[in-house]
């Protein structure tokens, strides 16, 4: 069933008849937002069909809060949270001065809209040069600009109830990402992206730009050997880690969502580490071939324990 806002009786009629409900929206898509679908999708939850994802259950885990929520957790790069404009001004240019490149994200996104790599380029009394690079475009543009000028466009970002989350840069960003795909708390498979590599028509990114990874997804069994450390570390670790820091029961995790994971950093062994970019559980497409599956069978799991 397809969603529209100017037909949301007519669906919320169509949803009280169904004993669960799965829905992916995109939450920002053409200038609107999940409110309204939201609201219906908490009062169905309210008359007993089972909902997944319920909209709290994603204001939980599915939007950059996430990263700020959890910092604690293994998983996380050094992480800050700006609520209102006042606090970014104040805050973020001593970030900035360390020398190392931050990561801005708006609280709910998707597709990087909203999501800035900034860069200080000198320091000097008063003003601070900066380069910043929006992730959506993905195409290594760059702007140069002073902190004050950068500051006055971030301001769009706290109407309404909204804010930023900073976090320090992952230098192995041009290495690409990988994406573990979960139903409830049980790794269902993986997806490797690699960052853009150029084509026929442009050529690549340089490596020093890479910012934002569109390239395709190659979809990797669950038991593929190159994440096994991921995976047990997501298992047994970082998810039930999220679990009590979040309090998200069993039953409230999402039927099917994923997490996005950035590089870091070898260990004293030499394996790879990995830091959390994001969590996805408004819409999670493409997914692995043994999804479908794991989903239905743990769907009816669910409607055997809610009967």
């Amino acid at each position: 069933m397809s969603f529209a806002e100017d037909d949301a009786v007519r669906i919320l009629d169509s949803l009280d008849k169904m004993n669960a409900i799965l829905v992916w929206v995109d939450p920002i898509s053409d200038g609107r937002d999940r409110s309204i679908l939201d609201d219906m999708l908490r009062d169905v939850a309210k008359r007993g069909t089972l909902v997944f994802t319920h909209p709290d259950t994603i204001l939980k885990m599915g939007t950059k809060d996430v990263l700020y929520d959890t910092r604690a957790l293994s998983w996380s790069l050094d992480t800050d949270r700006y609520e209102t404009l006042d606090a970014f001004t104040e805050r973020f240019p001593s970030k900035l001065a360390v020398g190392s490149p931050r990561v801005l994200k708006q609280h709910r996104s998707n597709g990087g809209i909203g999501v800035w790599k900034v860069e200080a380029l000198r320091a000097a009394t008063g003003s601070q040069d900066i380069r910043i690079q929006h992730a959506a475009p993905r195409d290594g543009t760059t702007e140069d600009l002073t902190i004050e000028e950068f500051v006055g466009r971030m301001a769009q970002y706290f109407g309404d109830g909204g804010h930023l989350i900073d976090q320090a840069f992952a230098t192995r960003v041009s290495e690409g990402m990988v994406r573990a795909y979960l139903v409830k708390g049980v790794v269902v498979g993986f997806a490797r992206q690699y960052a853009d590599r150029g084509d026929a028509e442009r050529p690549a990114v340089p490596a020093e730009r890479v910012f934002g990874i569109p390239a395709a997804k190659t979809m990797r069994d669950a038991g593929d050997d190159e994440f096994a450390v991921l995976r047990q570390k997501l298992e047994t670790e970082w998810v039930p880690g999220l679990q009590g820091l979040l309090d998200v029961s069993d039953e409230e995790l999402p039927l099917l969502w994923d997490a996005d994971f950035l590089f870091g950093p070898a260990d004293e062994t030499g394996r790879d580490t990995y830091a959390l970019c994001e969590i996805n559980v408004s819409c999670v497409s493409p997914f692995p071939p043994a999804a479908p599956r794991e989903v239905s069978e743990e769907l009816s799991r669910q409607l055997d324990a809610a009967i």
